[in-house]
């Protein structure tokens, strides 16, 4: 077996505060959903929206990725201290809450380019939520768990099929979300333990191409992808729907009994 030695020093590094540090100096992620993977969502959690909401926020994909890393510093410090401890406190549900309002106000005062960008980069919080990697806790992962996790999802990819395990995400109201968010983050914290268990063999990183699209790496990864899709598209009808945004023409997610023989299109959504 193939595998990479973590280097001591820096799993060290990446213990808690290194990971508070690095999320407050880059306004960003650390070690989160890479760029491709991000697009791959967001595109999945457009076909769950209405066609016009679809359409409009689609056209402004690139600018949208852009207000990704535009919050503001209060915020980012918020996140990045819940991330670590594994809940997101109510003070920081009230500030995400007030973020979420931020893109109504421009609805209603007609800035609707502008609050369609904001709309849009409000993916950023449900992504991150749903990111076991992101939501490991103060241990973190030695160096390279990361890195071969996410190579793992990218080459199959084409095998995951986007699932709602909650159908009734999509309904969840504004002055929710902040709850709904919270139980995304807990569950992608319960699912890191088997990473950690499967991708860490002794003082060894299992290389990406030695995991078997049958293990429970692959099945953690499907559910997390089809978490964050359904988190992101939960995020954005939400608010959507509160501003009086046009909910007509939707897409039905297609039910799939589990001893179906049929094959499932990864592009499908689907209801087990």
């Amino acid at each position: 077996m193939t595998t990479a030695r973590v280097d001591p020093t820096r799993m060290i590094l990446r213990r808690g505060a290194a990971l508070l540090f690095l999320l407050l100096v880059s306004g960003a992620s650390a070690e989160a959903w890479p760029h491709d993977l991000t697009k791959a969502i967001a595109r999945d959690a457009l076909r769950l929206l209405p066609e016009s909401l679809a359409r409009l926020l689609h056209e402004r994909e690139d600018e949208i990725a852009a207000e990704w890393t535009r919050l503001p510093a209060p915020l980012q410090s918020a996140l990045a201290a819940d991330l670590v401890a594994g809940e997101l406190r109510d003070e920081t549900m009230r500030a995400l809450d007030a973020h979420a309002e931020d893109v109504l106000r421009l609805f209603a005062e007609r800035r609707v380019s502008e609050g369609l960008l904001r709309l849009g980069a409000l993916a950023r919080f449900p992504v991150d939520f749903s990111d076991p990697i992101l939501t490991v806790g103060p241990a973190g992962y030695p160096a390279g768990v990361a890195r071969e996790y996410y190579a793992f999802i990218a080459v199959n990819l084409d095998k995951i099929p986007v699932t709602l395990s909650r159908p009734e995400a999509l309904d969840v109201r504004i002055q929710d979300l902040g709850a709904y968010w919270n139980g995304v983050l807990l569950e992608s914290r319960r699912q890191s333990v088997v990473l950690r268990k499967e991708m860490i063999r002794g003082e060894r990183i299992v290389d990406h191409r030695l995991i078997d699209y049958r293990s429970p790496v692959f099945a953690v990864s499907s559910l997390s992808y089809s978490r964050a899709v359904t988190a992101v598209a939960a995020t954005w009808l939400a608010v959507w729907r509160r501003a009086g945004g046009d909910v007509t023409r939707m897409r039905q997610p297609s039910s799939v009994e589990p001893s179906s023989s049929r094959r499932v299109s990864p592009s499908e959504v689907v209801t087990p």
